[in-house]
């Protein structure tokens, strides 16, 4: 089946097409919706312009679209790109989602309207066992954005490995936060994976404050060889 998968650089979205892939499906487009909103209810905003340098790691063409993220009228651009997309040959959708209803409610309604197969093969694994599953297959991923007690300053940039996911487990015990982030604790990017042919280096970067969030802003970043 010819698919595309709904596309950010980050852990879910990046295993959404390493599951595609697993599944036999031929991954035709990776698209990427960028926002003007940064607090949108529907898209991944921090960093999304890295979402090229994956596309090349990958070697899948990648789509973007654009919105003024206003909650809900956003979904009238998800739907006129998921309509190109499907004149383009697209059979399904496949998307990261984990837990959030809000998200994938909306894009299984739209992909039903359009007669296309909307797919989220994460949709409610255990977070801590989804975790360990992309340590274990060789997931290299950083934080670029945290948003909950618990996640200080120190955490942006941080890679999660062993010992940071068992860090999480213990704020989660104490904070109650997801350990995978479905919660909107904090946004993710993948530097390297199975499915990568190259892996992102980031050359530059600048952390944003604000209180009790913030960001690591990616300035500069280039491909090497694995």
């Amino acid at each position: 089946m010819k698919v595309a998968v709904l596309y950010s650089g980050g852990k879910d979205s990046t295993m959404a097409v390493y599951r595609a892939i697993q599944e036999g499906n031929q991954v035709v487009y990776l698209f990427s919706m960028i926002s003007e909103n940064p607090h949108s209810y529907m898209y991944h905003v921090p960093n999304i312009h890295i979402s090229e340098l994956s596309s090349q790691a990958l070697n899948i063409p990648l789509i973007k679209g654009s919105t003024q993220g206003e909650e809900e009228k956003e979904l009238d651009d998800l739907k006129l790109a998921l309509q190109q997309l499907k004149n383009l040959g697209v059979e399904a959708i496949y998307s990261g989602a984990l837990f959030s209803v809000y998200q994938k409610s909306r894009i299984d309604k739209l992909c039903k309207d359009l007669g296309l197969e909307s797919v989220a093969p994460l949709w409610h694994s255990d977070p801590e066992e989804y975790m360990r599953e992309l340590l274990d297959l060789g997931f290299e991923f950083i934080l670029t954005g945290v948003a909950a007690e618990g996640l200080d300053e120190s955490w942006l940039g941080r890679k999660i490995d062993e010992n940071a996911l068992n860090e999480l487990i213990e704020l989660n015990q104490k904070h109650g936060i997801n350990v995978a982030f479905e919660g909107g604790e904090a946004e993710t990017l993948v530097l390297d994976c199975p499915i990568f042919q190259k892996k992102i280096k980031i050359i530059e970067s600048e952390t944003e404050w604000f209180y009790d969030n913030g960001v690591l802003s990616i300035k500069e970043a280039v491909l090497e060889d694995k």
